[in-house]
Order: C-alpha cells, then structure tokens, then sequence
C-alpha cells in the first residue's frame, strides 16, 4: 500500500483503485509503525471506498485496528447519497469522558485519598455485568434513552448546568427509545450508573501542568496540583447491543455484496433502515450520558461525606468517543450538512460554533484525552484548523497497541499495582485480570499522542494531568 508524506504529522494514502477520496493519517514516524503492524491503514483504506464520502477518510493519532472502521477513524457523509454504518460508530455507543473540577488541592486530599476511593468504589458499581443500584422499570428505562442526562438531572442527580456543560447537552433529541429491541432493553435495565469494564475507569486526579492559561481558566482550572475527577465509561450492554441488532438489520436487508469489508455494513442515511440506527443509536447516547450524570452525583455525595463539602465540584465537560452525527462543515467553499461518524475521536470544535456551550465559545470545546492506567491525561481545547482539516475531531486516548490477550500474557494485575502504589496512585479493581489488559504497556504513549494532536493543529494542549487514585472495573 502506498503512504506518502504529506508533513511530518500526516501522511497519505493516496486515491487509487475503488477509493472514492484518500485516507489521511495524523501521526509521527514513532507511532507509524503500530498502526502498520495490524488493518489500521487497510481499514482507511476500505472505508476510503464507501459511498458518500466526502473530503478524506481520516486517522487519528491514537488509531488502532477495530470492527469495520479502525479505532481513532473519522468520515463524514453525503446526507443524500451516504451511509450510515455501525461500524463507524462501534459497540461501545457515546463511550465517553466526563471531567469535574474542585476546589481542593492535593495537599486537601492527601492523607483521605485512600478513603475517597474506597468510598466510591462502595457507590459506583464496576465490573463486567455489574449491576447498578437503580433497578428500573422498562418504561423508565425507555425515558431514560430518550432524555439522556435531562432524566438523571431531572430526577436529583446533578444540576442544570451539567447539562450546558454536555456535548448535545445530554441529550440527542433524534432518540427513539421504542426502537430498542427487547434484548438491549433487558440489558440496560440493571446497568445503569454503573462503571463497567475494560478501558472504563474513575480517576482522582491533580493538575500538574497547565499551557494554556487562558483556556485553563475558561474550564475552571486555575493551579497545579489542583484536584480533578475523570470518568470514562459508556452506554454499557445496551450500546452493544444496538450494534449488534443493527449489523444484524443491515446485513438482511442491504447483504455485503461489493463491500472491501463485511464489518463494513450500512444503510443509505436516508433509508427507513438508516433512519432507525440513528434513532436508536441516539437512545444509546442517551443511556450513556445518564450512566455518567449519575456517576458523577454519586463522585460529588463522596467528596461532601469524606472531606466535608462538595462546593466547586462543577463539571467541566463530557464528550462523546463513539458516536455518527449530523454537522455543518464547508465543503468545497459551501456550508454542507453531513451524517459524521467519529469511532474512538473526539469533536474538537474551534471558538464560535454554536455546538459549543456558551461559557466555552470565545475559547473553543474542551477536549479530553484520558491516557492509560497511571500515565497521565490531557485536556486540550479544539481549533479551528481541526474544523479545516479533520472535521473538527482529534484522539480520544492512548490507543491499544497490544490485545487483551497479549496483555494478560506479558503483565500481572498484583505487580501493576504494587508499581502504581510506588509512583502514590492508590488502585482499586474488581478483577486483577482486568488490571493486566489494561496495563499502560498495552498502550501508546499518550504524551506522543497529544503532541501530535496540538502539532498537527487537531487540538491545542490546555493542561496535563496525572492519577493519584484510580478505580477500574
């Protein structure tokens, strides 16, 4: 396959054979070879083919192989002669980040940190088919996917101004919860306001350096060592079955004759097909943006029980990793609407779009790339270049560069965390297994990953942040 060199942060794979448009690549010489060593650039490549395609199949940073799309692929579509497929959106639907300031200081916390992790791993359920502490009834399930984070707020967890501070501000209104199979109703029913596993995880977190000043500012962040809380988890079994119904629906209805890739199914946006993934898959966002206000109220209740007040605990943002949208982008000099799927990226808006919370307008949307267990993480904020030359998106993590399998065989889950508790990050996890999958040598580097992120202009470094307590699932 042909790479060519654009710049040193991009490459290219040229239009050749069925390629409707090219596929681009953010990245730098040291993080090329990974994604050489699986389907990352073929998968580009097929998805380069699809009808509808506009601009470039784009890669981010932290891209590695997935189902159809790689993890870390960008593509917008026609919204006439596009598509809309699952694997551009992946199993995981709206898994995402949200990101609460405080008050408190490292010094504030120090000698409770223990205690403030203990007690939250007591209030949010983690773990493979946990289940939450809400039971819900299927009709309150169903107002659930179609309110979103307006339904937790709604009914005591958290406040109004989550909500303005939330991509789509918690709730995609296209969401259809009657859509919903059976089986994805039954398996949201007792999982939500619950963590989850996998990559999914709660971190107590200080500022330890701080870029951009003015932008820190905007989001609340005003000092290192000041304390953060990172939650990073998504719509749970219910977005992953939405996936698996709709690979399903399409595949009998369209089959995969002429695809590069049977992991590549769709529906034309426009079909009756096409019309109800996006409103199911809304429901799903739904679900995972209420899975997280509810998160974060139970994060909020600890911090009051074990230090006394839970004041300035306001939320700086939640984005979406896993979701296909309809956006406004210039197209060829003209104003277009699109169907974008952003599978494991992240919506880097510059200043001025009307997307972006009216605290954060003059500045641009806050970005947040967690990193792997005990490395740090970032907040970038987004550019008007990466509106220009990415559709607005940018990494959403480190980015896998070894399988679950592998990692289970290299690392073990008691040595991490004795390693962590030397570097003071206090750790707690339901599964040592699961420990050892997500060890941080199982990742890129997530330092490299957002330097070129802000060098290739996709996303401007605000602050960075490291763990001091971590919860996995």
């Amino acid at each position: 396959m042909e790479l060519k060199k654009i710049n040193e942060y991009t490459w290219e794979i040229p239009k050749t054979g069925e390629m409707r448009v090219p596929a681009l690549i953010y990245t730098s010489s040291r993080l090329l070879d990974d994604v050489k060593h699986d389907r990352t650039l073929q998968q580009a490549r097929n998805v380069a083919c699809l009808p509808g395609i506009q601009k470039a199949a784009y890669v981010m940073p932290d891209a590695h192989q997935g189902y159809g799309f790689p993890i870390g692929g960008v593509a917008a579509f026609d919204m006439d002669n596009g598509i809309i497929s699952p694997g551009g959106v992946g199993y995981d639907i709206n898994c995402g980040v949200r990101l609460l300031r405080t008050d408190y200081s490292e010094r504030d916390v120090h000698e409770k940190r223990k205690q403030l992790l203990a007690e939250i791993f007591r209030e949010v359920p983690a773990g493979v088919g946990k289940g939450g502490i809400t039971r819900l009834s299927r009709n309150v399930l169903l107002e659930v996917c179609t309110k979103g984070a307006e339904w937790a707020v709604e009914n005591g967890y958290g406040t109004g101004d989550d909500l303005l501070r939330t991509e789509e501000n918690g709730r995609m209104k296209a969401a259809d919860s009657n859509c919903l199979s059976s089986r994805a109703i039954e398996r949201g029913i007792p999982q939500l306001g619950t963590l989850g596993a996998g990559n999914h995880f709660l971190e107590i977190q200080k500022v330890s350096e701080i870029y951009d000043d003015r932008a820190a500012g905007a989001f609340g962040i005003h000092s290192r060592d000041q304390i953060l809380v990172m939650i990073h988890c998504g719509s749970r079994g219910l977005g992953h079955q939405v996936a698996s119904d709709y690979i399903r629906f399409m595949e009998n209805e369209f089959g995969t004759g002429g695809l590069p890739d049977r992991e590549l199914i769709y529906a034309p946006i426009r079909s009756p097909l096409g019309q109800r993934y996006y409103k199911t898959m809304s429901a799903a966002v739904n679900f995972a943006f209420a899975n997280r206000q509810m998160i974060a109220h139970w994060v909020r209740q600890v911090f009051k029980k074990v230090l006394g007040k839970a004041e300035g605990m306001d939320q700086i943002y939640d984005v979406c990793h896993n979701v296909a949208k309809f956006e406004k982008h210039r197209i060829n000099g003209e104003l277009k609407e699109v169907c974008i799927h952003r599978k494991g990226a992240t919506r880097s808006f510059g200043p001025g779009r009307e997307e972006i919370p009216a605290v954060y307008r003059s500045v641009g949307q806050p970005v947040i790339i967690p990193g792997s267990m005990g490395t740090a993480s970032y907040i970038l904020v987004g550019t008007s270049e990466a509106e220009k030359i990415s559709f607005g998106s940018t990494a959403h993590g480190a980015g896998r560069v070894m399988s679950r399998h592998e990692a289970r065989r290299r690392f073990r889950g008691e040595k991490i965390k004795q390693e962590l508790e030397r570097k003071g990050i206090e750790l707690m996890s339901t599964s040592w297994r699961g420990v050892a999958e997500e060890a941080s040598g199982a990742y890129k580097d997530v330092d490299e990953v957002v330097r070129i992120s802000h060098e290739a202009g996709i996303g401007k470094m605000v602050a960075k942040v490291v763990p001091i307590g971590v919860m996995k699932g």
